[in-house]
């Protein structure tokens, strides 16, 4: 079997894509090609309608009018949620060193193991920090209280 490694993921990606964006897309290329149509002249009049509608975009964003997808807000964790994560990744660390050093049956040989036994730590360190912990997100927390001094400063 002969695989010809151009037609055949061409034909993956088909095949993969939405049928209705696939007859689209196969549509506009047979446009260009049937058509007389220099290359570069193509691509500079798309280019300019690209622009075209991305400046109509930023003026309906500035104007409120937007049809788009929601935006999704991504909120910065609270100083609590960070203690807690750097509690988990110390004892994430704890935990890595307490694992048999010698256990190929259990994690697998080589790179994989190390990956697999990091990630048994990880997963552990987790579960141990969530909850009360071991207090070292506790003593951070009351170590660097955040006030309205510091809530303020923008890094």
């Amino acid at each position: 079997m002969i695989v010809t490694p151009t037609s055949d993921l061409v034909l993956d990606v088909l095949d993969a894509a939405d049928p209705v964006a696939q007859r689209t897309a196969t549509a506009k290329l047979e446009s260009l090609k049937s058509s007389d149509a220099d290359f570069a002249a193509t691509m500079d009049a798309a280019a300019s309608k690209a622009a075209d509608q991305a400046a109509t975009r930023v003026a309906e964003a500035q104007s409120g009018v937007v049809n788009g997808p929601p935006v999704q807000v991504i909120k910065k964790p609270g100083p609590d949620e960070v203690y807690r994560k750097f509690e988990a990744f110390v004892l994430q660390t704890f935990v890595e060193t307490m694992l048999p050093k010698e256990s190929e049956e259990v994690f697998g040989k080589g790179t994989a193991g190390g990956i697999w036994k990091s990630m048994l730590a990880e997963q552990l360190g987790a579960q141990l920090a969530k909850g009360k912990g071991i207090g070292i997100a506790k003593q951070l927390a009351s170590a660097h209280p955040v006030g309205p001094e510091v809530a303020g400063k923008s890094g």
